[in-house]
């Protein structure tokens, strides 16, 4: 009976987390735009005041008013497309072509970036290229982790082993 009550106490949370994560995903009215694994793109003529995005790309021929984000995807400023904010992109790329215009700070970490000549960037430049920092910013946290774990599954059974007299 506790393990059941368990269990459901564990799905409702679930359900909870996943609907409160994904609820930006599905607002029409909203002006920001969140995706999980679908590609975001922000067609000319439109505006949009920030777009996220994980595990896919962002591609930009209009104007968004605030920050472009992606983990795992890259981001693509077309045309005359604008970001009024940062464009930071973790294990992607990012391209801008033409007369595209980044007001902030560009930032790839893990990712390569395609300027055409005519692109405009605002702030500082920022590219942490190659998949070594990706290993460098989760695979050391990572394996420090899994040592802390290592090293508490130790000293647990070490203090739970039972202890044996010596014999004479």
């Amino acid at each position: 009976m506790k393990n059941r009550v368990v269990r459901y106490r564990l799905a409702f949370a679930c359900l909870l987390f996943c609907a409160v994560i994904a609820s930006p995903a599905f607002a029409e009215n909203d002006h920001e735009r969140t995706q999980f694994g679908h590609n975001i793109t922000i067609g000319p003529g439109e505006e949009v005041n920030e777009a996220t995005c994980f595990g896919c790309s962002v591609r930009v021929r209009g104007h968004v008013a605030g920050d472009v984000t992606t983990f795992g995807g890259s981001i693509a400023v077309e045309d005359q497309g604008q970001i009024g904010g940062d464009a930071t992109t973790f294990g992607g790329s990012v391209r801008l072509e033409k007369e595209a215009k980044i007001s902030a700070h560009l930032t790839v970490f893990g990712g390569r970036i395609h300027r055409a000549p005519a692109a405009s960037v605002g702030g500082d430049v920022t590219n942490f290229g190659g998949p070594g920092w990706i290993v460098l910013i989760v695979g050391i946290p990572l394996i420090l982790f899994g040592g802390l774990i290592a090293l508490i599954v130790w000293l647990v059974r070490r203090l739970l082993r039972p202890s044996v007299p010596a014999t004479a």
